[in-house]
């Protein structure tokens, strides 16, 4: 096993937003340093961290920098070009693998990975043109769901179709882009698993979480879920599957779908996960700390919840509840630094401690 990081180590983290800024505070919390690289001025991260990098990543000086001047590479979103992570793959180890960030990056490769280690997933058709999205709808049907194979996110990217004659506003409404259709799922829940896998191929889950989606858009998590003990278990073990097949290090956010006839896994995200939020008030290691703790070779924390939590995104005019939400003893305010609150931008978010008992 690859030696730990010592404490004053960099952790080079490519992209600057509000998962950014949170794995920077966790690396400070650790005695780690933290430098950001984000072609985008100004970014959340770039607050709290010791050094920003605001540089496209197409620019090959500003990433043999950026690498010279860290210890290791992660990453706090999946898009990140793979020319870039080539450059920066030379000279620092990049964790999460490049493996899992290339099979995340494309729906159809990612389901295709998931039905081969045996996992259930939704039933879906590759789609190029419009005769193709016409002939899948002939083997799937309706109601169904489009989605471009790469860059879509909550809810971009996305069209519902609930008749076959909803295929041409479909196609244009991905601007004929690589696609997918996948097929409705009846579901009784959304859960979501947050796990990490150490250097040393240690696993840790933490709670699966209940979430509540609005206009594509995660808006409130739920902690402990309302589901069965096996189904926990089920989860859990998922999860595991994943991380072991991929060899993965670091945190991962599993979505799946509660149905009458066992779990489906709608996707996976390489990185630390918006509905892993509720970890940062409902257990001693939150999914941070857990990331930063797997990257830099360190052991991980067992993920054990202290306390219920309802997790609320605050989306756009949330932000005009401050006053309320500052006022709640029980409502734990975590805000992104944005300059600018526009509508469906996520701000910030507010852990509610449900209990003390885990």
């Amino acid at each position: 096993m690859t030696e730990a990081l010592p404490p004053g180590s960099v952790i080079g983290i490519l992209g600057g937003g509000q998962l950014g800024r949170m794995l920077a505070m966790a690396a400070a919390r650790l005695g780690l340093r933290a430098h950001i690289f984000e072609p985008g001025a100004n970014p959340p991260a770039g607050q709290v961290a010791e050094r920003c990098v605001t540089a496209a990543y197409e620019d090959s000086a500003a990433l043999r920098d950026f690498a010279s001047g860290v210890d290791v590479i992660t990453f706090e979103f999946e898009n990140v070009p793979t020319a870039a992570l080539d450059l920066l793959e030379m000279s620092r180890p990049i964790r999460p693998s490049r493996r899992a960030l290339a099979v995340s990056q494309d729906r159809l490769a990612e389901k295709t990975f998931l039905n081969d280690c045996g996992l259930a997933t939704a039933p879906f058709a590759l789609v190029d043109d419009l005769e193709g999205l016409k002939v899948a709808l002939s083997e799937i049907g309706v109601p169904s769901i489009l989605k471009t194979r790469r860059f879509g996110y909550d809810g971009k990217g996305q069209a519902r179709l609930g008749a076959l004659d909803d295929a041409p506003g479909a196609w244009d409404s991905v601007a004929g882009a690589p696609s997918v259709l996948e097929g409705f799922v009846d579901f009784t829940a959304e859960i979501s698993v947050i796990a990490a896998r150490g250097l040393d191929r240690r696993v840790a889950c933490f709670d699966p979480g209940e979430n509540v989606h609005e206009g594509g858009i995660l808006r409130r998590t739920t902690v402990p879920a309302r589901i069965p003990a096996s189904t926990k278990s089920d989860a859990v073990l998922i999860a595991a599957r994943i991380l072991n097949a991929l060899d993965y290090v670091g945190v991962i956010g599993v979505e799946l779908f509660v149905t009458q006839a066992g779990l489906v896994v709608n996707e996976f995200a390489p990185r630390v996960h918006n509905s892993g939020h509720w970890t940062q008030n409902g257990c001693a290691i939150d999914q941070f700390e857990q990331h930063i703790r797997a990257v830099a070779g360190w052991p991980l924390g067992d993920g054990k919840r202290h306390s219920d939590v309802v997790m609320e995104n605050l989306i756009g005019d949330d932000m005009d509840r401050l006053p309320q939400l500052m006022a709640d003893p029980a409502a734990a305010l975590h805000l992104y630094g944005k300059a600018e609150t526009r509508a469906g931008r996520k701000m910030g978010h507010v852990n509610h401690i449900q209990s003390g008992e885990g």
